[in-house]
């Protein structure tokens, strides 16, 4: 199980990533470009002493991090698969877009699946952190990980 990041944007929703990999004990991937250096005290003090913890691999393009194999598993306000009713495999990679626009088409294209986590009606998204937390929990529960 893995958890990929698509071009974040916040550096204290990567920070807050960083710590649920950390404490869930999942790898993660980002995809770049970033919307800030990784540096940043932001996400310094949003990750705490925890991002040590995380296996960090970082890749320069959507090309080369798809060169791992892997069934991709999209969470999308635009998911067919409710995450209700979605069943993970222990060698997911839980895919992530970005915070204001998710991922192009084609990344979109490229994902195994595309799931959507339910909202109460009228709502948009979720913060990325609290997506990623969400879901890397279900994914870690259904395939006993933890």
């Amino acid at each position: 199980m893995r958890v990929v990041l698509h071009q974040p944007e916040i550096a204290g929703n990567f920070g807050n990533i960083l710590r649920t990999c950390a404490c869930f004990g999942l790898p993660l991937s980002v995809i770049e470009p970033l919307g800030f250096p990784l540096a940043r005290k932001d996400v310094r003090r949003a990750a705490m002493d925890y991002g040590a913890r995380v296996e960090l691999s970082r890749h320069p393009s959507w090309a080369d991090y798809a060169a791992s194999p892997a069934r991709r598993v999209l969470f999308t306000t635009r998911g067919a698969a409710p995450l209700t009713g979605f069943a993970f495999e222990p060698g997911d990679h839980l895919v992530f877009g970005s915070e204001s626009s998710g991922v192009p088409d084609a990344v979109h294209a490229a994902c195994d699946v595309a799931v959507l986590i339910p909202l109460a009606a009228g709502a948009r998204s979720l913060n990325l952190s609290n997506a990623v937390a969400i879901a890397a929990w279900e994914a870690l529960r259904q395939t006993s990980v933890r």
